[in-house]
């Protein structure tokens, strides 16, 4: 039950990631669209329309680390990170084992100390109702919420992981890992 659950939420964070790059797309695209038919309305001798998504680059790198930030768990989840394995590879079983929780415990605290910045971070600008400087003013908190919640979907597949090599001995990204690379480790 509780596997399903956590799939179903690392599916979600990836297809809400999946939605920002496809919205940074849909916005590039009518700004260019907006641009070729103001160039084509030159060239008929009409005035340009002058087309322009308002913002654009402030609200493209937004979206950009919002669905950065919440693809990390699905990543992590499918074994799609890159790592450095080459210590992991010559070590025996048991001392992979180790290794392998050390590495989860510490990127699990490194990321609950980045989550619980973000959420400061986040409770400061909606405190203070910081908006952005460009054209349209954006609530601060909310491309920062975004990336707060990545980080903690981040923070809850790291533990699911750190709970799974404890349990197995095995991470179970190395599944995703191992058909990547068409091997089989440890």
């Amino acid at each position: 039950m509780m596997r399903a659950i956590l799939d179903r939420f690392y599916a979600l964070t990836l297809y809400l990631a999946a939605a920002c790059l496809v919205l940074i797309g849909v916005l590039v695209g009518a700004q260019v669209i907006g641009r070729i038919a103001d160039t084509l309305l030159k060239l008929f001798g009409y005035p340009p329309y002058g087309f322009l998504v308002a913002s654009l680059a402030e609200i493209g790198g937004y979206l950009l680390a919002a669905g950065s930030f919440l693809a990390l768990a699905a990543t992590l989840k499918r074994g799609a990170h890159i790592r450095v394995t080459v210590v992991l590879g010559i070590a025996s079983a048991r001392v992979r084992r180790w290794l392998e929780l050390w590495v989860l415990a510490a990127g699990t605290t490194f990321v609950a100390y980045v989550s619980y910045s973000l959420i400061a971070l986040v409770y400061d600008s909606y405190r203070f109702k910081e908006i952005s400087y460009g054209l349209i003013p954006v609530p601060l908190a909310i491309p920062q919420a975004a990336m707060a919640a990545g980080a903690i979907a981040l923070l809850i597949a790291l533990v699911d992981e750190l709970a799974a090599t404890w349990r197995t001995g095995r991470p179970s990204f190395r599944t995703g890992e191992d058909s990547a690379l068409g091997t089989r480790e440890g």
